[in-house]
């Protein structure tokens, strides 16, 4: 077995933050304290009256993919993965992530140490 990780596309994320409710739920984490977090970052557009919205997922050093979930047999994938409503974070091999990473030009992949 490999290493793992998660995929997270970009360009559907829509910034519910339900990825970071679920993380601090499944680890207890207190006030201050993440396991992933959702930076939003808002540009203005050139010549425009209009701005642009990113949210760019930043997984902490907390963040250990939910192993004790998933050594339990409780599920399959870490709790981000699994609420996250728009379906923009996969888990799996960093290998097999990496491949369908090339596809996703606005796309993060994360493991941890």
């Amino acid at each position: 077995m490999g290493k793992k990780g998660i995929l997270v596309d970009m360009h559907y994320c829509t910034g519910c933050h339900a990825c970071e409710i679920a993380c601090k739920q499944e680890n207890g984490f207190g006030v201050g304290n993440w396991g992933i977090r959702i930076n939003e970052i808002i540009t203005e557009k050139p010549n425009s009256d209009r701005v642009h919205f990113d949210y760019l997922p930043y997984f902490t050093l907390q963040c250990n993919l939910c192993a004790e979930r998933i050594a339990s047999g409780e599920d399959t994938k870490p709790s981000c993965v699994k609420h996250c409503g728009t379906a923009c974070m996969q888990y799996g091999e960093i290998e097999d992530l990496a491949k369908e990473m090339a596809a996703k030009p606005r796309a993060i992949l994360y493991s941890p140490l």
